[in-house]
């Protein structure tokens, strides 16, 4: 079992009157991880509501109903809640009994689950996301050194669990993922019509990770309207495919104001979509792949570590840009990732209008304080 940030996190949030629930994409663990943390409980109450019977036992329920499914319980899991009908209602009851229970949610499809619960279960709630692996979450499972010597393997491949467990079988476990794990909440949840859009529209996105990203230019590219492309984007981001960062503007007239890049939770994922699994040697996208990785990683980072810091790119007019600018309590942080010798400088005007910001070059050198 290879230990997640976040496990002790939750466990320090048991108890406290709320309810927790957990988010994220299939297949990264989410049960897993809940199995582990109640494995000390003898009297756990698990739903699998995969299962017509668990959900059943959820579904339009009385208080009372409730009260008695989950009274004798010290802990009850409901997994992949978003499968029950109304289950933010039937939260909502569980919670307002006060009992000396505490309940545990996993859902798959962030936004089936927080349309369900948010406006019910309002104020009843902790809710945690969980990722792939990290990489920090690796070095402490084996070692710096090991991780370092796996670099370039996570580069192509990724860290889904399984893909990180069993590393003979990553291509096969990569592309089932891809294509049968990817799509199945949007297809379940929101009726899309045209799944051969959608997976247009994901290769696209990949094949773009690290460049803006024109709403118009994908519409073009895949026959739809901006609206759908716009639509089935936040789609994808809410189902923990890809995730978006906005340009960063304040003082400079030049500075892009609505840009747009979009990168996936997961390098592997991403190569799947594409089916190249090529070295690095041999590819021409390597540096945007190092460059998704890390961001995606300071992801992982910030939510592992509850921080607040807003993520951003930035570019100007002049097609002077910076890979990633970090605001934290008012303080500026540039970074550029290079994976090459070549170290880039801070453009000036961004150094004159910002003068304050730090800047920091990330590179397979120094990486692990900025993953950790």
């Amino acid at each position: 079992m290879i230990q997640r940030d976040i496990g002790q996190i939750i466990k320090n949030d048991f108890y406290k009157g709320k309810i927790l629930v957990l988010m994220g994409a299939r297949q990264v663990g989410k049960t897993t991880l809940f199995r582990e943390l109640t494995s000390e409980f003898n009297n756990a109450l698990v739903l699998n509501c995969d299962n017509y019977d668990a959900r059943n036992l959820l579904e339009n329920k009385t208080s009372t109903e409730l009260k008695q499914l989950i009274d004798n319980h010290k802990i009850v899991v409901i997994d992949e809640a978003q499968k029950v009908k109304n289950i933010g209602l039937s939260l909502k009851m569980i919670a307002d009994l006060n009992l000396s229970v505490q309940v545990l949610v996993t859902g798959s499809a962030s936004f089936a689950l927080a349309n369900e619960i948010n406006e019910p279960a309002t104020g009843r709630l902790f809710e945690y996301q969980l990722f792939p692996l990290s990489i920090h979450e690796l070095i402490i499972d084996t070692s710096q050194l090991e991780e370092n010597r796996l670099l370039k393997q996570r580069m192509i491949y990724g860290m889904y669990p399984e893909v990180v467990t069993r590393p003979n079988d990553a291509k096969k476990t990569l592309l089932n993922l891809a294509n049968n794990y990817l799509y199945r909440d949007l297809l379940e949840y929101r009726g899309v019509k045209k799944p051969e859009i959608l997976q247009k529209l994901v290769q696209a996105l990949a094949l773009q990770i690290g460049s803006e990203v024109s709403y118009n230019e994908l519409s073009r590219l895949i026959g739809v309207d901006k609206a759908t492309v716009e639509s089935y984007i936040d789609m994808l981001e809410k189902c923990y495919v890809v995730f978006r960062l906005r340009a960063y503007n304040r003082n400079m007239r030049t500075e892009l104001k609505r840009g747009r890049k979009i990168y996936f939770y997961d390098n592997g994922i991403r190569n799947a979509l594409i089916s190249n699994f090529a070295p690095l040697e041999l590819r021409n996208d390597a540096g945007a792949l190092w460059e998704n990785m890390m961001i995606s990683e300071r992801v992982k980072r910030n939510a592992f570590r509850q921080s607040y810091a807003q993520m951003y790119f930035w570019r100007t007019l002049q097609q002077q840009e910076i890979d990633l600018v970090e605001e934290m309590d008012g303080k500026l942080t540039a970074f550029e990732f290079k994976m090459g010798n070549k170290k880039p400088k801070l453009p000036k005007s961004f150094s004159e209008n910002y003068p304050d910001a730090d800047f920091k070059i990330i590179s397979p050198e120094n990486y692990v304080d900025f993953v950790s």
